[in-house]
């Protein structure tokens, strides 16, 4: 069998198995979020938080909960970190400095995982399990809480209210996260993931040295980086690393468990709204272009130029031999067009254009599917944005799901589509025009480029993959990173919240011959073309100095 036959087939075992968990788990979520009962447990949770389940709120007090939980667990995991050296199960590393504790701090509350250090030589027990696995769990819930919230805007009319915040959190995390995470854990730890509490181990002698590995609890952070679509690994090398991702089926299995709840949650928008058709449209728009992107990689990296090429099989530089081009195209597209960041081979020794996919698929706003809850909540945005076009087109007001899309409305969507690709540009400039940060690129001309303008593009929409040619542990890279990862996150979190209130206070419009089929396969293509034309509007500069410069010279 030849490798490309390989890759297809894998494609498509994974988009069945997709498929096959698509309807009860979208269905699963959508009674979860609905349900007005209360678990044992989770009453347990709310009375120690004191909070009050049954409390509806309106978008500012929901925003208030959002930005106050996710303020504390900023705070809480940089003490944790800064106190590393005097905590029991640290390994004898010793305390992270400020800069990176604040980086790392602001990356995994902000479902982002950027990691400027070298887990396995910084980290230890209890930072790794008691605070960026619980991170891994909260930050997800948290993005799922927020669509949610979007979706009962338009679900609801005449009233303000939103649900409650902390409801939704614990829900999310206790019915959804940790159920799918436990048996997920069990799968990896069957294919040969490390799972224990072990200390560090020398591991044979050369003539260098030795050579040292830690063990830890890999499977359970494992399953809940890819799950919740967070990325950060137990180990710098990541998921190309054997004791977080030992073989081929454990490779596709994390790739699944990237794209399940993302693409999930369409049907558990559907439901919510009273409409499986239009959970059916807005999946359409995600499957397209992820089959696009995928299809896109798998050529530019299967095209062979010259007999080395030939002989690997395509373009192999960087990638692990146990997943070929085929495991580790299908995996960098699923995520970067999430918001994961976890990789199994360097992105900086894909091709040129290669390359360049990965860091396009972030700059659509990793919308399909997108990341947990910050996929949908960012696919309904564009579909606001992409029938307001069309109700230009045509001369009439526009209308989705019932509601008006008016000034109001259409100020909040574009303040939210505005906002990460201003950081990623201001970022990127000052970076390159100030003299000391350029001394952190390993290439120059366009490839040196491309680290940097990857690096504020992976921190500005939450993924937190890396080029991997990018020295990012400076004080410069470590405070601006962090600060593009936390206004990236809660930045468009303001602006979907107001727009969530702003629709549920509306009344219903009746459809009309006039209006627009948001659930046609004409409405597909048209939110397809509006995000590929504002993206490319937005970045065709920046990507022609870059990967496509790069991509055109080789």
């Amino acid at each position: 069998m030849g490798p490309v036959l390989a890759g297809v087939l894998q494609f498509l075992a994974l988009a069945a198995a997709l498929a096959l968990a698509y309807r009860p788990l979208g269905d699963y979520m959508a009674r979860v979020y609905s349900s007005d009962k209360h678990l044992r447990v989770e009453r347990w949770i709310y009375k120690g938080i004191g909070a009050n389940p049954n409390t509806q709120m309106r978008w500012p007090a929901y925003l208030r909960g959002v930005l106050a939980f996710s303020a504390v667990s900023v705070l809480f995991l940089y003490l944790l970190q800064r106190l590393q050296g005097v905590l029991p199960g640290s390994l004898g590393f010793s305390s992270i400095d400020p800069d990176q504790a604040f980086n790392t701090a602001a990356s995994f509350v902000a479902n982002t995982n950027w990691q400027s250090y070298y887990g396995e030589q910084a980290m230890g027990h209890v930072v790794q399990t008691g605070g960026l696995a619980v991170q891994n769990f909260l930050s997800a819930a948290v993005g799922i809480a927020v669509a949610v919230a979007l979706v009962r805007g338009f679900a609801r009319s005449r009233t303000g209210e939103l649900g409650n915040f902390w409801a939704d959190l614990v829900r999310g995390t206790v019915r959804i996260l940790l159920p799918i995470s436990v048996l997920a854990a069990l799968v990896l730890v069957a294919c040969g993931a490390l799972q224990n509490f072990s200390g560090i181990h020398e591991v044979g002698q050369f003539s260098g040295g030795s050579q040292q590995w830690n063990g830890g609890a890999v499977a359970s952070q494992e399953a809940i980086k890819v799950l919740g679509t967070n990325g950060g690994g137990y180990f710098n090398a990541n998921s190309a690393h054997p004791f977080e991702n030992p073989n081929a089926f454990s490779n596709l299995f994390e790739i699944f468990l990237i794209l399940l709840i993302p693409f999930s949650l369409t049907r558990a928008f559907g439901r919510l709204v009273g409409s499986l058709r239009q959970g059916y449209a807005i999946l359409a728009t995600m499957a397209t272009i992820w089959v696009g992107f995928t299809a896109l990689m798998m050529w530019t990296e299967f095209a062979h130029h010259g007999p080395a090429f030939e002989v690997a099989g395509g373009a192999m530089e960087g990638k692990e031999t146990r997943f070929g081009v085929a495991g580790s195209s299908i995996f960098a597209v699923a995520t970067t067009l999430t918001s994961t960041g976890a990789v199994n081979s360097f992105h900086s020794s894909f091709t040129g254009l290669g390359g360049g996919i990965t860091m396009l698929g972030m700059q659509l706003g990793e919308i399909a599917p997108g990341g947990t809850g910050s996929g949908l909540y960012g696919m309904l945005i564009m579909a606001v944005i992409a029938v307001f076009i069309a109700g230009l087109m045509v001369g009439r007001t526009p209308e989705y799901l019932g509601k008006k899309i008016g000034t109001r409305e259409i100020k909040f969507a574009a303040c939210y589509i505005l906002i990460t690709p201003a950081l990623v540009l201001v970022f990127t400039a000052a970076a390159l025009a100030l003299p000391t940060p350029g001394d952190s690129m390993t290439n120059s001309g366009a490839h040196g480029f491309s680290e940097i303008l990857y690096a504020y593009t992976s921190a500005s929409n939450n993924n937190g993959s890396a080029f991997a040619g990018l020295n990012a542990d400076t004080q410069w890279f470590n405070s601006t990173l962090g600060l593009a990862m936390l206004l990236g996150r809660f930045l468009p979190m303001v602006f979907v919240l107001a727009l969530a209130g702003s629709l549920a206070e509306q009344k219903p419009v009746p459809a009309t011959a006039g209006t627009l089929r948001t659930e046609k396969p004409l409405f597909t293509g048209l939110l397809v073309g509006v995000i590929l034309i504002i993206t490319g509007l937005t970045y065709f500069p920046a990507l022609a100095l870059g990967p496509l410069a790069e991509g055109l010279a080789s």
